[in-house]
């Protein structure tokens, strides 16, 4: 059996790891649109889901907080986002809470949900684990985004958008990159269990 210290020491390498990836997946993402959609690619709930489920709550919490502070410092503060730095500019502080909140409570849930329902059905468990996370990702998005609707609003008249705000936040916005998020999540939501599987054996030997 390996010891509590060399067990401790494997969980913040793969933390780490998992840390790096997300923070690649969030920047490779920025840049690769889906092809004819025009919007961002994002794999980023993956990672944090399979950290939530070797590593605990705790740590899905902190994969979803890294990736919250990469898209406010990145697209709001740094600009590579048009419409997060419009968000930005209009109002700094909700917009770090949206992006801080949502993604930190995605990871977390994602976490819980797993532990309370992994020892019924493993299976199951991995699949909810990985649709919670771009559920509350996005849910949180949404809700944010009425906190601020007129900016919103604003944002979507700057760029010629035809429909209303309400329609502009639930299909501009959260609509096409929340199908492709819990899409992607569920697909490879049996690749996660099998790494789950591995990873835990490796942890309690």
């Amino acid at each position: 059996m390996a010891s509590k210290r060399n067990q401790q020491l494997l969980k913040m390498v793969q933390l780490s790891l998992l840390t790096a990836i997300v923070l690649v997946l969030q920047a490779l993402g920025i840049v690769i649109k889906i092809p004819v959609l025009g919007t961002s690619v994002s794999l980023v709930m993956i990672p944090i889901a399979l950290g939530a489920m070797i590593l605990g709550p705790a740590a899905g919490a902190f994969l979803g907080l890294v990736f919250g502070l990469e898209v406010y410092i990145l697209c709001g503060v740094m600009g590579t986002d048009a419409f997060t730095a419009f968000l930005f500019n209009s109002n700094p502080i909700i917009t770090a809470g949206i992006c801080i909140v949502k993604s930190t409570l995605a990871g977390f849930l994602s976490g819980v949900i797993y532990r309370l329902v992994c020892k019924k059905n493993e299976l199951l468990a991995v699949f909810l684990a990985a649709a919670v996370a771009p559920v509350v990702n996005t849910g949180i998005f949404v809700l944010g985004c009425f906190v601020i609707f007129d900016t919103i609003g604003s944002f979507a008249a700057s760029i010629g958008y035809a429909n209303s705000a309400v329609h502009f936040i639930f299909i501009g916005l959260a609509g096409i990159n929340f199908i492709f998020e819990f899409a992607v999540n569920l697909i490879f939501a049996p690749a996660l269990q099998r790494i789950n599987h591995i990873v835990t054996k490796r942890i309690r030997h």
